[in-house]
């Protein structure tokens, strides 16, 4: 049987299709660009990509706390149960109440059910919105200096790769993290270091950040939610490490240190197409 990967383009989806491929399992790519194409807007849709799916991980864009997505996310397992899936796993958001109800609803479906609660990933500054900063050398955000336990999208691959393939992962809540906490302005110090280049923090208010968001071409859609991230969730809330990486693999979680050394090479290339050579 098949194992549905939603988002399977993303961070995460893209690195759990690639281990389950790996492994020599079935997997269907849920995208607006695969075949069958899978879009959350798009409900008519959704039996199509679940045909013949045993398990499915639950990734859902931007965030569970945008517009729309609890309602989605409760549709979908339902949809999936009835369908014959047998085990979820949803990518869920710590400290995030509507994705917590999105947590509940999945456990309510009916199939086996694996959670996997994450915060801030390390791979943002380099596969996501928040390279174009790095690159800039400013990364300019409303977070003050709240520290947050950024997570490597490679352990979040490895936890819910073993959750769909595993059944001792079956009810089990896993929170994952990084090995300490962080500032903002910690994390643009180890970008400096990795880098050999001047990263800066500054910190701006959340009216400061939604200008240059919309100056930048996002969604106006995207800006309020995007704002409400940093202002409430950001809040200290999450200043704390959990242990859901070594609980699921049996293994530390990877030091933010390691993610930037590994990825330093990208960046000084992603500036040369960007600049024709390197930014001071």
């Amino acid at each position: 049987m098949t194992t549905l990967v939603l988002g399977g383009t993303g961070k995460t989806g893209r690195r759990v299709t690639d281990r389950l491929t790996a492994l020599g399992l079935p997997v269907r790519v849920g995208s607006r660009s695969a075949e069958p194409p899978f879009d959350w807007a798009d409900r008519d849709g959704w039996a199509a990509v679940l045909r013949d799916v045993d398990a499915a991980y639950l990734t859902y864009y931007p965030d569970l706390t945008f517009p729309g997505a609890l309602d989605d996310i409760r549709a979908f397992a339902s949809l999936a149960v009835r369908s014959g899936v047998r085990r979820l796993v949803l990518l869920s958001g710590r400290g995030e109440s509507l994705a917590e109800a999105a947590e509940q609803a999945v456990r309510e479906s009916g199939a086996e059910w694996t959670i996997v609660r994450c915060g801030w990933f390390m791979q943002n500054f380099n596969e996501g919105y928040l390279l174009e900063p790095v690159l800039d050398g400013v990364i300019a955000l409303p977070a003050g200096d709240v520290a947050e336990p950024f997570v490597d999208v490679d352990d979040i691959a490895d936890v819910a790769v073993a959750a769909l393939t595993g059944p001792e992962h079956a009810g089990r809540l896993y929170e994952l993290t990084g090995p300490r906490l962080m500032t903002f302005a910690d994390v643009a110090d180890e970008l400096s270091k990795a880098t050999g280049r001047q990263i800066a923090y500054l910190p701006v208010t959340a009216g400061e950040y939604a200008a240059a968001a919309a100056e930048h071409g996002v969604p106006e859609a995207e800006i309020g939610p995007l704002t409400t991230l940093f202002t409430e969730i950001l809040d200290g809330r999450n200043a704390y490490l959990a242990d859901g990486v070594r609980e699921a693999l049996g293994r530390p979680a990877r030091d933010f240190a390691d993610f930037a050394r590994d990825a330093a090479g990208a960046w000084t290339v992603a500036a040369r197409d960007v600049s024709g050579g390197d930014r001071a």
